[in-house]
């Protein structure tokens, strides 16, 4: 399995000029809780690697996974690895590293 470990500042650059797609994977009632602004959710308990080759095809943008910490999102790239898509990156620190910098949240 490849993975490349994002940090906040590669996802606020990326965010910043509009380039990266932040792909949510915690549940929806931590989503609603708080996320990173700009981020779509797809939890993992429900989640769907065709669901999300359509959206990064749709979209075309840079298809980041992230969640709580970093352990969800390398189950999720994991699976759509598994799937036969080309996605590996995710942003190591996740919603809690992003919070804890006091980085705007939605």
């Amino acid at each position: 399995m490849r993975v490349v470990d994002l940090d906040r500042d590669t996802v606020k650059r990326g965010l910043s000029d509009g380039s990266m797609l932040i792909i949510d994977v915690r549940e929806p009632h931590e989503f609603e809780a708080g996320h990173i602004p700009g981020s779509v959710s797809h939890p993992l308990s429900s989640f769907d690697p065709q669901a999300v080759a359509d959206l990064v095809a749709a979209d075309g943008r840079r298809a980041v996974f992230s969640c709580g910490s970093g352990v969800r999102s390398i189950h999720a790239l994991m699976a759509v690895q598994n799937a036969g898509l080309n996605l590996a990156e995710h942003y190591k620190g996740g919603f809690k590293d992003w919070y804890s910098a006091g980085e705007t949240i939605a």
